[in-house]
């Protein structure tokens, strides 16, 4: 622990706030201006790293999650009554399931790797999209939001920022003040960044089931540069500002109904340990001021906050816990997704109910367009690649911007929710993914309809 400092309001109590906050609002919530459009230097930081490794990052990502997989069924099979440190034993004895399901993900990447089995297991829509594709671009995420994570959430700024914004955040999106750290960076970064900021700050006691499910099923859209990888494949690129306006007024909508309805609105307001929250945690005493409560907070933050050293050590845990335990899951579900969408018709049934929808909204070539509605859920990417033949620029666009404010896809950020301890299930992903398509379409719709 630091050494208790002789005043709260010190010099170095003021430091400690303010240049650790400042780095981790450079690193994950300032947009930079690149080629393809903008980022956020953890992205940039990321892209590096993959571009470094890129000629060894088969075998790097074949190595961790075999490990993983091997490391948790030794541990939790084989010698489970085998005392391990408490960070190793919650990491490698997760529950039978998660470990089953990392064993799959091994199996998978050992079969796409080596080209074993079906061709539908390791062709490059399914498996090989994955391993290929997604699951580098999430390692080398997974890194740096791990080891800098602490940076926005240890120093202070959330609790400056619970206080100063409460006031925005509670009456619009039923959220305390800090979610609109993890929000701005989901929104302004990337998505799997928010919901790993989430579960963080779940798992330590500062959101309540409710609200926990709320961010992270609200908030992590993709990225705003591969917002124009999605457009390229559409052929619409010269689009990007009303694409963007229109996904982000979509999006806005779509996350204060849905806090308002079942199932979120049913998840419970008590915190991941049962208990309740205080009820005057949102609460400014008479006297102080939003800011000068808020900052006397952030200060008692970092009096009694842990050495560096032990920062750099959470920062380490953090990105160990990601890959090792994230990986694996997102190959395993994320593969089962992609199968049943491109080898079973299963989404081409489930879209034909929304062709009077899609006849009403007088949106072209409405039959074509009904194949892409549901198939998002599988992956985000998929509705892009099936409009690419359609013929309408308004549809493309539509799809496009349908496709990002669904957000809930198995590829990615389903399989990080069902990983992390934030109370959404399965099934209240495939509900929460459906309204989110009634709610966003029309909006969308209009949208496309006034600025095309």
């Amino acid at each position: 622990m630091l050494r208790e400092q002789p005043s709260l309001g010190s010099t170095r109590n003021k430091l400690w706030f303010l240049l650790p906050s400042l780095c981790g609002i450079f690193l994950f919530m300032m947009p930079y201006p690149t080629e393809g459009g903008f980022t956020i230097p953890v992205a940039i930081l990321a892209s590096h790293f993959k571009s470094v490794l890129a000629p060894v990052m088969a075998e790097l990502l074949l190595s961790l999650v075999v490990a993983s997989a091997l490391a948790t069924a030794v541990f939790r099979w084989l010698i489970p009554n085998v005392e391990l440190p408490s960070f190793w034993n919650d990491l490698l004895r997760p529950t039978h399931f998660w470990s089953a399901v990392r064993v799959v993900g091994a199996a998978l990447v050992l079969m796409v790797y080596f080209q074993l089995g079906s061709e539908a297991i390791y062709s490059s829509n399914t498996g090989g999209l994955l391993f290929g594709d997604l699951m580098p671009s999430l390692l080398a995420v997974f890194v740096f939001a791990g080891l800098f994570l602490p940076l926005l959430l240890n120093f202070g700024l959330l609790e400056l920022m619970s206080t100063l914004l409460t006031p925005i955040m509670r009456p619009v999106f039923r959220l305390p003040g800090r979610s609109a750290i993890d929000c701005g960076a989901s929104w302004l970064g990337d998505g799997s960044v928010g919901i790993l900021m989430t579960s963080r700050q779940y798992d330590q006691g500062f959101y309540t089931q409710r609200e926990a499910a709320i961010i992270g099923t609200s908030f992590s859209l993709v990225s705003i540069s591969f917002t124009l990888v999605v457009l390229a494949q559409v052929k619409l690129e010269h689009l990007i500002f009303p694409f963007y306006a229109t996904i982000s007024v979509a999006g806005i909508i779509a996350a204060i109904v849905m806090a308002r309805i079942p199932p979120l609105s049913r998840k419970s307001d008590s915190l991941v340990d049962g208990t309740e929250p205080r009820a005057d945690r949102d609460h400014v005493p008479e006297g102080d001021t939003p800011l000068s409560y808020g900052f006397a907070q952030a200060l008692v933050k970092v009096s009694t906050m842990d050495s560096p050293t032990q920062q750099i050590k959470q920062g380490l845990h953090n990105a160990l816990e990601m890959v090792l335990g994230l990986l694996p899951v997102v190959m395993a579900l994320g593969t089962a997704a992609l199968i049943v969408a491109e080898y079973t018709p299963l989404f081409d049934w489930l879209g034909k109910p929304f062709i009077p929808l899609l006849q009403l909204l007088n949106i072209p070539e409405a039959v074509e367009a009904s194949r892409t509605i549901l198939v998002g859920f599988a992956d985000m990417f998929l509705p892009a690649i099936l409009a690419a033949d359609i013929s309408s620029d308004k549809t493309r666009f539509i799809i496009a911007a349908l496709s990002v404010t669904q957000l809930i896809y198995m590829s990615e950020v389903g399989a990080l929710l069902l990983g992390s301890r934030i109370p959404v299930n399965f099934f209240d992903m495939v509900i929460i993914f459906i309204l989110r398509t009634l709610i966003t379409l029309p909006v969308i719709a209009l949208m496309a309809h006034w600025l095309l």
